[in-house]
């Protein structure tokens, strides 16, 4: 009987869906034939007595679950998701520069540092990559300081708010689309397809609006029904990146394909999975046959 670690923390069961979605995981793995232990951030001295580790927090390489997926990688642990994912999905820098090496589809993106803050460098910007302009600070996760700027002065309002957390901001051409697809990817494989319809407040996938945060929302689609490029595309971006778990923002634009982002261990909480109905098996298994 082998033990799979179910990496977790107070944040991760404060949310129903996520809880719901965390008994399943379990559930599944001990249907399995599997024992599955939900560890917490106190317990992270047993993951060497573990088999695999599933983490199921946010992963960041400034917190715990940088060090739950170092210490299970240091023990020949198979992990979701390994640390040099979370290194390179960690730093929206780091993650273009490995998208563009693979020559995946991206936006127009330019890599900005402090010292090319100038009126006449942020013009160009606007000249070459059109209005407005996507502004992101590189450790951004679920769309948190992502901005859309219309012109110079609002470019340096923001840059400005940015550039105090990091060194580099990234500036993007913006791809006006009213949905993404999320192409989940394991090992290489597709795992699920979805739709997350952008609201029409705004045009992230989440966002804090008159003091109300609103979310996109998620439907999930059967393969056949997804363009074959995207797909593939999705495919090309989580392989870019790694053998893990991903999931890949696409937008796809009169018949062009983007990749936004590339999330490490992406979330299945929210109905992904619902033509996929096999995901946590697959995951499991995944995890349990290295």
């Amino acid at each position: 009987m082998s033990h799979l670690g179910i990496f977790v923390d107070r944040k991760t069961l404060s949310n129903s869906e996520q809880l719901n979605a965390l008994i399943h995981c379990r559930d599944v793995a001990e249907e399995m034939g599997h024992d599955a232990h939900f560890l917490f951030p106190v317990d992270i001295h047993k993951i060497p007595k573990m088999d695999a580790l599933f983490i199921r927090a946010r992963t960041d390489p400034m917190n715990v679950t940088y060090v739950a997926a170092r210490m299970a990688s240091l023990h020949s642990i198979p992990v979701i998701d390994d640390p040099e994912a979370i290194q390179i999905c960690g730093d929206k820098i780091n993650m273009y520069s490995h998208l563009k090496k693979k020559h995946v589809s991206i936006p127009e993106t330019v890599f900005l540092s402090r010292h090319d803050l100038s009126v006449e460098r942020v013009s160009q910007l606007f000249d070459t990559l059109g209005t407005p302009l996507i502004i992101k600070e590189p450790s951004t996760s679920f769309s948190l300081r992502v901005e859309k700027v219309s012109d110079i002065a609002g470019f340096f309002r923001v840059a400005r708010r940015f550039i105090k957390m990091s060194d580099w901001i990234v500036v993007q051409q913006y791809i006006e689309s009213k949905y993404d697809w999320r192409v989940g990817v394991l090992g290489g494989e597709l795992l699920y397809a979805c739709k997350y319809t952008i609201p029409s407040v705004t045009f992230k996938i989440q966002a804090s609006v008159n003091g109300h945060i609103v979310y996109c929302g998620v439907e999930s689609v059967p393969a056949d029904a997804v363009p074959p490029h995207v797909i593939q595309l999705g495919l090309d971006a989580a392989d870019a990146i790694g053998t893990g778990l991903y999931g890949v923002d696409i937008k796809n634009n009169n018949g062009d394909a983007y990749v936004i982002e590339v999330n490490d261990n992406p979330s299945l909480e929210s109905g992904e999975d619902t033509h996929y109905p096999n995901v946590y098996q697959k995951i499991v298994s995944h995890l349990l046959s290295n």
